[in-house]
């Protein structure tokens, strides 16, 4: 039996992560002959998974091929699902989108319709790119609740109704099969989208950073946190949670999931909203509070830097427990004066040694940062290097794009 270093898996992923790039370091890093490298990646090749392209002049003169990972021989289906809307996109594996769409998809109307209109989405869009079904590898779903991962159900949401234990890989698997003509056994991968913000983020931004917090400030608070390069998610995808911590002098304060005074009923975008609305300001959401935000309306301003104050009470501990190198904080309320409210409480109540190398910044991936990261979870699940031996050799013979 081969080694695990040894497989045609474990050489992709040396050359997709960077580590080699030629076949002498292949030879170099594994140990491996020269005919051996040379089947190894006869087999990547054939399964079109492989370039190759010119790389520096060697000591006789004539250009080494440097072997790359090609993120063009397949796509990735990957969605966004907010409260009320969606984003949905065909990107390739180095997650370049090559067509997107959003629209409304209000996940209270349950994952029957959801999942189906969604389907419906993908595959309009996978026609716009002109990318034949049997190229699609996988599919990405960023959901607004906490995520079993292993099993891809979602567990006990407090903002989506409906969905509690809701076989979403099926639904969608099937009804993918139907309208777009994909296979009946496409991977299909969940998670919640501050899980999947924080991948994305820390892919494209801060791949050095060891230990990375995203706080997401929307309807609700979560929280992604990525460390050594791996999404943490707790024992059953619990961990991030942040919205439901209670603050112990608002135990007026009545939140989503039915108790008393947690972070998220008075410091979230929809909290904000309300408090201006019982002022006679014009708010529903948070997306009100940042227009609101974004035209200097005083109380905008003022409620806005309290929540901030509030998230940074909660996130000292955090930054406390964790010592990150980046806490980014993405949604709605992601400004100066919510930003500035955290700053506050944040550096006044943690230890100087947690905060002393710590960088507190906004997104910079706007829209598009869980797409990013469902797709770098597709691409690393799927490339990982006994995925891909095993996708490898359910295909022996066949020349396929996925």
């Amino acid at each position: 039996m081969a080694s695990p270093r040894s497989t045609a898996g474990h050489l992709l992923d040396l050359i997709r992560t960077g580590q080699a790039g030629t076949r002498g370091e292949l030879q170099r890093l594994t140990g491996l002959s020269r005919s051996t490298v040379g089947h190894r990646l006869d087999q990547l090749f054939a399964a079109g998974w492989l370039a190759e392209a010119p790389g520096r002049l060697s000591t006789g003169g004539r250009p080494s091929v440097r072997l790359t990972f090609d993120p063009g021989h397949a796509v990735v289906l990957a969605a966004d699902l907010d409260t009320t809307h969606g984003h949905a996109a065909v990107l390739d594996l180095a997650g370049t989108v090559l067509a997107e769409h959003r629209g409304v998809l209000r996940v209270s109307d349950g994952p029957e319709e959801v999942l189906d209109r969604l389907a419906g989405w993908f595959a309009d869009l996978l026609a716009r790119t002109g990318r034949a079904a049997h190229a699609v590898c996988g599919v990405g779903l960023s959901v607004p609740g906490p995520v079993e991962f292993d099993s891809g159900l979602v567990i006990r949401p407090p903002i989506m109704p409906g969905w509690d234990g809701y076989p979403i890989r099926e639904r969608l698997r099937r009804t993918l099969a139907e309208q777009a003509g994909t296979s009946p056994e496409l991977p299909v991968l969940t998670d919640n989208d501050a899980n999947l913000m924080a991948l994305g983020e820390q892919r494209a931004g801060w791949p050095e950073c060891s230990t990375f917090v995203l706080v997401k400030v929307s309807t609700g608070i979560g929280a992604g946190v990525v460390i050594d390069g791996e999404v943490f998610r707790g024992v059953d995808g619990g961990a991030g949670d942040l919205g439901h911590i209670r603050l112990h002098d608002r135990p007026d304060a009545r939140c989503m999931c039915g108790s008393y005074g947690c972070l998220a009923a008075v410091a979230s975008g929809r909290a904000v909203a309300g408090q201006l609305a019982a002022l006679g300001v014009a708010a529903e959401s948070g997306t009100d509070v940042r227009a609101h935000l974004d035209d200097g309306q005083p109380d905008a301003v003022r409620l806005t830097r309290e929540a901030g104050q509030r998230c940074g009470e909660v996130l000292a501990t955090a930054v406390t427990l964790l010592n990150p190198g980046v806490l980014m904080i993405a949604g709605d309320l992601a400004e100066t004066h919510f930003l500035t409210g955290i700053r506050e409480l944040l550096y006044q109540r943690a230890l100087p040694r947690s905060t002393r190398s710590l960088q507190v910044v906004t997104a910079r991936l706007g829209d598009r940062a869980a797409l990013t990261g469902a797709t770098a979870m597709v691409v690393e699940h799927l490339y990982a290097p006994e995925q891909a031996d095993a996708r490898l050799g359910a295909s022996a013979g066949e020349l396929t794009p996925s």
